[in-house]
């Protein structure tokens, strides 16, 4: 269903080209423009005025259609935030699994609606806090997590079962998750009732963030036995999500964040395929995490136009018959690399405009950084501050009051099409290399980012983009604001509890544990859920479960790239 008659655009086109040579004209003469030519960030073309002659073939039904209805460009639930708002989950862990217990029940109190756990690099790399590689670098990025015991305390006295948790955390995601999964059950809650998500998204850590420890092969047979594992045994919990955010922080334009991101969630879907998975027993539980940057609308056209390509995707040709198979469910955290450490206030501003492009682009979730995290982890004045953002943002604003307050303008439109036509001009490139691990060991995605970021750099040298604070507007005297102290005592804390857990625990039983989590990982037909689970249950550590790993698998060094 076509929206305009093509007589109305004809005598419309005749309309536009009056105005352009008379009336733009006449405006021109006595105020330039500031710019021969405009772009979003991703280097779109941004013309002066938008019409319906912009939208001329658009469908309306195919292209746009309703709230809650295929293709979703207009969200995937019909009332969207007049019925519930985003879950307000601000991301939080540092020091001490007892400094971050508390940084969650001052969170929940001050109103936030679900938790998200950051992990310190030690936890990252799978290495417990006192290993020669862990040192210097306890809790400085988020919290230390090396057993049972640590998460046992991280999670103390926080309804898990009425709230849902995040865990940033990929290499050694399933162990984390297992260590979460055990700590519930021995509270009473059981597996099938917890929700949350753990990311688990290992191929963009080759894309981008680097913190791969497997080769890709035995990395991704993991992630895969995770979304088995999910869908056999937890029905309420995403065991993936498809993140996007990091990529766009190593300096991707929001085009490469999107192509990129859903290149990976339809290789995710293709491994599980290939396990003998149903799509539709597991893609309604595959999450996507994505940055909202600075580029208003641009942010907002990426955002839908994700929901209309992975709806097409899994329907079409991935034969998708649930329609919750079809729906992209999305975490939104501000951008933390647009963030300046010179006139950090300036920063307050930047977020609620990120957040609420989130918001105007239908997420689910939501983080808001805090305006202090360019120069440390952030203060509890800080993050009450980004909380705070949001909740403005939801009960005074009026943005929630509509759905999809943007759909149907001429520009959001016309930006959302072009958006998505690149995307596809790169899965067609990603087709062509033939896939996305030979795209990842021949560096395409580690190219095309590097490319863009020095684009970037470029245009701030130039003056050609200005970051107000930054390279104009600055100021001789910067303005200093408080920042988070950790427990010092918490390192010592920390390494007492390790060797308290190795030294009072069945020893005898982890070392079976761990003799049959390495048999399991030497076969290919075994989930590595279940000898995890076991081996997390007799309080082997973190590192003793990744080792066994690493002896079976090895470790991946990634190749020159040129």
């Amino acid at each position: 269903m076509n929206l305009f008659n093509q007589e109305a655009l004809e005598r419309l086109a005749e309309h536009e080209k009056q105005w352009e040579e008379t009336t733009v004209q006449k405006s021109i003469s006595r105020f330039p423009e500031r710019y021969p030519d405009f772009s979003t960030m991703s280097g779109v073309p941004i013309k002066r005025l938008y019409t319906p002659l912009d939208l001329a073939d658009m469908d309306y039904e195919q292209s746009l259609g309703f709230p809650g209805e295929y293709p979703f460009t207009r969200g995937i639930h019909a009332t969207m935030h007049r019925g519930r708002l985003w879950t307000m989950r601000m991301f939080a862990g540092f020091g001490s699994a007892e400094e971050t217990n508390a940084r969650f029940k001052y969170l929940l109190e001050q109103g936030q609606t679900g938790l998200s756990i950051a992990f310190d690099l030690p936890t990252l790399y799978g290495y417990d806090t006192d290993d020669p590689h862990a040192e210097g670098e306890f809790g400085i990025c988020g919290v230390a997590c090396s057993s049972l015991r640590d998460m046992e305390i991280l999670l103390d006295g926080l309804p898990l079962d009425k709230i849902t948790t995040s865990m940033t955390i990929n290499s050694p995601a399933a162990i984390i998750w297992a260590m979460y999964i055990v700590a519930a059950e021995k509270r009473g809650i059981p597996r099938h009732k917890l929700g949350g998500t753990i990311q688990n998204d290992i191929l963009k850590e080759y894309i981008a963030q680097k913190e791969f420890i497997f080769p890709p092969e035995p990395s991704m047979r993991l992630v895969t036995d995770t979304i088995e594992f999910g869908a056999k045994e937890m029905p309420k919990w995403n065991p993936i999500s498809v993140s996007g955010y990091h990529i766009r922080e190593a300096g991707s334009t929001a085009v490469q964040e999107l192509a990129f991101t859903l290149s990976d969630g339809f290789e995710y879907v293709r491994w599980a395929l290939e396990r003998g998975l149903d799509i539709d027993e597991f893609a309604p539980r595959i999450s996507f995490f994505f940055n909202a940057h600075n580029d208003f609308f641009e942010e907002i056209a990426k955002f839908r136009a994700a929901r209309r390509i992975w709806a097409r995707e899994m329907r079409e040709t991935f034969g998708a018959k649930n329609p919750r198979s079809w729906f992209m469910r999305f975490h939104t955290q501000t951008s933390g690399v647009s963030l300046t450490a010179q006139q950090p206030l300036n920063n307050v501003a930047r977020v609620a405009i990120q957040a609420l492009a989130a918001v105007l682009g239908g997420t689910q979730s939501l983080h808001t950084n805090s305006m202090d995290e360019a120069l440390a982890l952030p203060s509890e004045a800080a993050v009450t501050v980004a909380l705070r953002t949001q909740q403005i943002i939801a009960h005074e604003s009026g943005v929630t009051n509509t759905v999809d307050p943007l759909g149907g303008s001429y520009f959001v439109e016309a930006l959302t099409n072009e958006v998505e036509r690149q995307a596809y001009d790169y899965f067609r490139r990603i087709e062509e290399i033939g896939g996305v691990l030979p795209a990842i060991e021949q560096g395409f995605f580690q190219r095309e980012i590097a490319e863009a970021s020095a684009q970037f750099q470029w245009e701030v040298e130039t003056k050609r983009r200005i970051i107000v604070g930054v390279n104009e507007y600055t100021m001789a005297e910067e303005v200093e604001i408080p920042i988070l102290k950790m427990d010092e005592a918490g390192y010592e804390r920390q390494v007492r509890r390790l060797n308290e857990v190795r030294r009072t625990r069945d020893n005898r039983a982890v070392r079976q544990r761990l003799a049959e989590l390495r048999q399991a990982a030497q076969r290919d037909d075994v989930n590595l859920m279940y000898p995890i689970i076991e081996a997390v249950k007799e309080y082997a550590t973190l590192q003793e479960m990744m080792d066994v790993l690493r002896e079976v698998w090895g470790e991946y060094r990634e190749p020159l790239i040129v």
